[in-house]
């Protein structure tokens, strides 16, 4: 219904915002991200999203389509709702998500309140076909000298990294800014290097 709200930003709070277009002052519910962008006073835009469930209308808001996207994909797994969806984007970025999906590493997840092993584990078995290596990448594919990583030595390559004492989070990170590989144990060494920068 809404695509987006743009307007004066009236109001922040913790979970949501109030942005007042058109006489109208909109309350949007949205992530901490989306949240960030924003300054009380200034003029502020959203993608939005109208949710309907059992009586209840609210409005979600997102810093850009990507972020919007994956809400969408996300509220779609069973037993996660909005709530939970908005929790899973304050914490990762679209691009984190998709990483984490690609490389089935629900360790990535670990810090989102409300999320437990099992629903982590049912976001990456039901949104596998819906997400590519492309979106993990953000969306670029440069062509470059050597070959590109495959996703099967990513997810070794994540879950080794996990093994050593990493967090979910930054193992997925590390082994995604590595764009070309051939082997797990080449992939790791480079993740590595990452680290240390």
């Amino acid at each position: 219904m809404y695509n987006y709200i743009r307007g004066t930003v009236a109001e922040i709070g913790t979970d949501r915002a109030v942005i007042e277009a058109g006489g109208v002052g909109y309350e949007i519910i949205a992530g901490t991200m989306a949240l960030k962008q924003l300054r009380e006073g200034k003029e502020g835009k959203l993608f939005t999203y109208l949710h309907l469930a059992e009586g209840v209308m609210a409005l979600y808001g997102f810093a850009d389509r990507a972020e919007k996207e994956m809400f969408i994909r996300l509220i779609g797994v069973n037993r996660v709702g909005p709530k939970l969806a908005i929790a899973v984007l304050s914490k990762l970025t679209p691009q984190d998500i998709a990483a984490a999906i690609v490389t089935q590493n629900a360790r990535a997840f670990e810090h989102v309140p409300g999320m437990g092993k099992k629903t982590a584990q049912r976001v990456l078995l039901e949104l596998k076909e819906q997400v590519g290596t492309e979106e993990m990448l953000g969306g670029t594919s440069e062509p470059g000298s050597g070959a590109p990583v495959a996703n099967d030595i990513r997810t070794e390559a994540v879950a080794a990294l996990v093994a050593l004492g990493y967090d979910g989070l930054s193992a997925s990170r590390a082994v995604t800014s590595v764009k070309e590989a051939t082997t797990v144990e080449e992939l790791i060494t480079k993740a590595l290097r990452a680290f240390a920068k």
